[in-house]
């Protein structure tokens, strides 16, 4: 078994997964643009559907321009502590295809093939040294002026680890990584159930 983090995994498994977490309390460090597009370069290497890569990233770094605009597609409570990140994210996926004959197709799995970009850019985030924290938002498409046949997956606040005192009080608290369900409660051999 790994443990790290107070989170134990039932199952040995490498130990990055358990470091990465959510955390909101962030230091305001800027991140340079080189730092911010090598993760990047890790999502770009996710797994995709017939290597369609559905995904799309709008970004801002603090203290460059659209870093406010970004921020204020957050909820306001999102925005309390977001304001502390080195760089916000939307993160965007294609949702149809244009066929070789010119017809506009749905991508089936353009949720899924994101999620891996996703997931490729957290681990990535992780392994530098910083952290990200996604937020879902949708007021983010006209903001970020995003055209017919996207749609906003998540919104993602990146920073380096602050000490939680530094959050609202009612955030103090959560800011822990989260324990996750066991796999019987999710996996199933040769047949489905669930919930």
């Amino acid at each position: 078994m790994t443990e790290i983090n107070h989170r134990t995994a039932d199952h040995p498994i490498h130990s990055i997964f358990l470091e990465r977490w959510s955390p909101r309390a962030f230091t305001g460090e800027e991140i340079g643009e080189k730092e911010l597009l090598a993760l990047f370069e890790a999502a770009r290497w996710a797994p995709s559907a017939s290597n369609i890569q559905p995904w799309r990233f709008v970004y801002a770094r603090r203290g460059a321009a659209y870093f406010a605009s970004l921020l204020e597609t957050l909820d306001e409570g999102n925005q309390r502590w977001a304001k502390n990140a080195s760089a916000l994210v939307i993160i965007l996926s294609k949702t149809h295809r244009q066929t070789s004959s010119g017809e506009i197709r749905p991508a089936y799995t353009h949720a899924f093939d994101t999620g891996a970009a996703w997931f490729a850019f957290a681990l990535q985030t992780q392994l530098a040294g910083w952290h990200a924290h996604g937020i879902d938002r949708d007021k983010a498409m006209r903001v970020a002026g995003v055209p017919e046949h996207y749609r906003v997956e998540a919104a993602v606040a990146i920073g380096r680890l602050a000490d939680p005192a530094t959050l609202p009080d009612d955030l103090r608290e959560r800011e822990k990584p989260s324990q996750r369900k066991p796999i019987n409660e999710f996996v199933f051999e040769g047949q489905f159930r669930g919930d």
